[in-house]
Formats: structure tokens, C-alpha cells, sequence
């Protein structure tokens, strides 16, 4: 017997898809006239806001303990202030379908780091996709090679290697060590407000121009739109997912994340899709797919 779609779980990863997707976008609107980690900052603050209200009208704000707090502390660090963080700062030099495609990557880090620290066995079909998805990223700078030669632009594309690693950690961290909660937005307030502190302390250290006064309508409107979808929405969605099907599965979006994101800065943005990104966005997307797919057991429902 077939057991009925759950519904609410599609729900949150089309959510996740869309959402994620979009993201990238505003992140980069965001980033034309305010510094990054201010962007950052306003966004993690008006995302705890949001939750701290949730939580007072439910009655559920509480002290989670500092084993807890600790171990939301570190998802804090690795997934919102060097992950969300990062791929914040590069875009202030990398177009935001270029960062969405690289960014694509974190899967297929999710597998090696997996196979190094004992998590998951080496196969044929992990290291065909891995291949498969480093060739993407080699026709990406197959004739792009001397724009490393551009500090800002080498600068941008280590910031983004840096959060594929911290987001690909935090990925790893999650799966070795399930420590599942009956409270998604508990445990999201936590991380939203301590990544708050932490990223405004680095935008006061880090900005080199702070002037409020320059920052447009447009930027402000993207912070308050990743606020509200980026983190509240995004990251409740995708943790209501991982409450339902594995991190492997989850990381499917990937795909949808990436072409959204480079169909919407052409679009909105006029970012140039090269002949060469589509290949590359192609072959990660293929490689992803091969390092993560699964057959379904037959009698499974």
C-alpha cells in the first residue's frame, strides 16, 4: 500500500528551492550600497526579531542550556557567519549566478568530506560524480584563468570557497552528530541572534565606509526580503526537511538554487550567460546529482 504525499514536506522543499534560489539575487541588490557584513548583520537581526515575537505569542521562548547553545553556537558559525556570511561579501564581486553555481559544489564537499572522516564508503559512482562536478568548475576558468589576476575578484572567489567549506562542515557536523529537536525556531533563534553580534562586530571592524545615508531603498528592501524569506522562511524550511528525509537528499535543491539564481541575475541584473556557464552549470549539476543519487529499495513507500 502507497502512503499518501506528505504535502507539508513538498511544501517546505519547493519553499527552500524558490526561496534559496532568489536569495543570491538579493544579496547582490543588497551589496551595491551597503557593506556586506552589515547586510549580514540586518539580516540575521530582523530574522530574530521575527522569531523572538513568533516565539513570545507561543509562549515557547526559553533557556535551551548551554550543551544546546553550544552546539547552536558552532551551526551558527559554520552555516550563517562564515556560509551566509562569505557568499555575502563575494558577491560584492562575483555575480550572484556565477556565486549560486559554485555554491552548488557544497554537495559533492559534503561527499568527500564524508569518505575522508569515515561517514560514507568510497564508491565508483562518488567518484564519477566528483569528477564530473570539478570539471564544471575547471570549464568555468578554462579561459577566465587571468581574472584571478583581479584582486577583488580573487578575493570574491576565496571568501565563496571558504563558505562552501563552512556550509558543507555544518552539513557534515549535522549528519555525525543528530541532535534532533522538537523546536525548529528555538534552536534558529539562537544561531539567528548570536550570528547578529558576532557579523555586526565584523562589520564594525571590516566596513571601510559606514554611511547609512547612502544606502538605497532597493538595498534595504533586499536586507528586510532575506530577513524574512532568506532565514526565517528558508532555513525553518529546510530544517522541517532534514526533520523528514537525509542531508543527501535534501541537497537536490541545489539544482533548482542554481538555475534560479542565474535565470534571475540575467533577468533582473543583465549578468551575461556564456555558453561556457551553461556547460559548466551542466556538469556540477550532473556530477552533484550522480555523488547523491539513490535508488529506492523496492518496497518502500
Amino acid at each position: 500500500m502507497k502512503s499518501k504525499p506528505d504535502f507539508k514536506l513538498i511544501a517546505a522543499l519547493l519553499a527552500v528551492a524558490i526561496v534559496w534560489g532568489t536569495t543570491y539575487l538579493g544579496i547582490r541588490i543588497a551589496v551595491q550600497t551597503i557593506p556586506p557584513w552589515f547586510v549580514t548583520a540586518m539580516r540575521q537581526t530582523i530574522a530574530s526579531l521575527i522569531l523572538l515575537i513568533v516565539l513570545l505569542r507561543k509562549q515557547e521562548l526559553k533557556w535551551i542550556g548551554w550543551p544546546a547553545f553550544r552546539r547552536q553556537m558552532l551551526l551558527s558559525i559554520l552555516m550563517i557567519v562564515i556560509a551566509n556570511g562569505m557568499t555575502t561579501v563575494a558577491e560584492q564581486n562575483i555575480p550572484s549566478g556565477l556565486t549560486s553555481l559554485l555554491n552548488a559544489l557544497s554537495p559533492i564537499i559534503v561527499f568527500i568530506g564524508s569518505v575522508v572522516i569515515g561517514l560514507q564508503k568510497p564508491s565508483l559512482k562518488g567518484f564519477i560524480g566528483v569528477t564530473i562536478g570539478f570539471l564544471g568548475v575547471a570549464f568555468i576558468f578554462r579561459d577566465g584563468l587571468s581574472d584571478l589576476l583581479d584582486p577583488n575578484y580573487k578575493t570574491g572567489i576565496m571568501y565563496l570557497a571558504m563558505a562552501i567549506l563552512g556550509w558543507a562542515t555544518g552539513t557534515i557536523y549535522t549528519k555525525k552528530y543528530t541532535h534532533k529537536s522538537s523546536n525548529i525556531f528555538l534552536d534558529l533563534f539562537y544561531q539567528f541572534v548570536f550570528s547578529a553580534v558576532v557579523q555586526l562586530v565584523l562589520a564594525l571592524l571590516f566596513s571601510e565606509k559606514i554611511q547609512p545615508s547612502a544606502w538605497s531603498i532597493e538595498s534595504l528592501s533586499a536586507v528586510v526580503y532575506l530577513g524574512l524569506f532568506g532565514s526565517v522562511i528558508g532555513y525553518f524550511c529546510y530544517n522541517y526537511a532534514l526533520k523528514k528525509v537525509t542531508a543527501t537528499e535534501v541537497s537536490i535543491l541545489s539544482y533548482f538554487n542554481t538555475i534560479i539564481a542565474i535565470f534571475l541575475g540575467w533577468l533582473i541584473l543583465d549578468e551575461v550567460i556564456t555558453f561556457d556557464l551553461l556547460i559548466a552549470t551542466a556538469l556540477i549539476i550532473t556530477g552533484v546529482f550522480i555523488t547523491n543519487y539513490k535508488k529506492k529499495q523496492e518496497g518502500t513507500v
